[in-house]
């Protein structure tokens, strides 16, 4: 089952309408702007930025008809992702340092404080194995957040996060 998403140019679902089952770098090229949406089906993560950069927010089935107002950003919806559904085990290694250097550990399940459980002094780089991830910048799912999928992640400062400690990390488990 795929994901469906339909944005709105305005608040509470008005104006112009785009509807994606995919992924979309740019919106600019479906809408003038963004600042509604309802997620029909799927998991999703919308981005501030083109590219999906700056700002991220993970958006499950529901309405969302004031996108400022309750992600507290400043700006609209830019670009979006559909996360794919994920069956079987999640692995992440987590490094203290950038390009997998200092402390290392394994997680396998939600983590609402890393620093606490794992005695680690920060997280600047991670190897997603299995399963999608969502990391927070504050301990117990709070603060920005940085969708994470299968792959390297050398350096989180090299992907626009150089101001910003992780501090918890959560398995993407919802039927997306």
């Amino acid at each position: 089952m795929h994901g469906k998403i339909i944005f709105y140019e305005d608040k509470n679902f008005q104006g112009r309408s785009y509807e994606t089952s995919s992924d979309c770098a740019d919106m600019a090229s479906h809408l003038s702007r963004c600042h509604s949406c309802k997620v029909e089906s799927g998991c999703f993560m919308v981005y501030d930025r083109t590219n999906y950069m700056g700002n991220q927010y993970f958006m499950k089935r529901g309405e969302y008809s004031d996108y400022q107002r309750m992600m507290g950003f400043g700006d609209c919806i830019r670009s979006c992702r559909m996360i794919p559904m994920h069956k079987g085990s999640y692995k992440v290694r987590i490094y203290e340092r950038e390009n997998f250097g200092g402390q290392i550990n394994e997680v396998n399940e939600d983590c609402d404080n890393i620093q606490d459980r794992y005695h680690m002094s920060d997280c600047q780089s991670c190897n997603v194995m299995d399963g999608h991830w969502l990391m927070y910048e504050q301990p117990q799912f709070r603060g920005k957040m940085m969708y994470l999928r299968p792959g390297e992640y050398k350096s989180f400062r090299d992907m626009g996060y150089d101001a910003m400690r992780f501090s918890s990390i959560r398995r993407i488990t919802d039927s997306c």
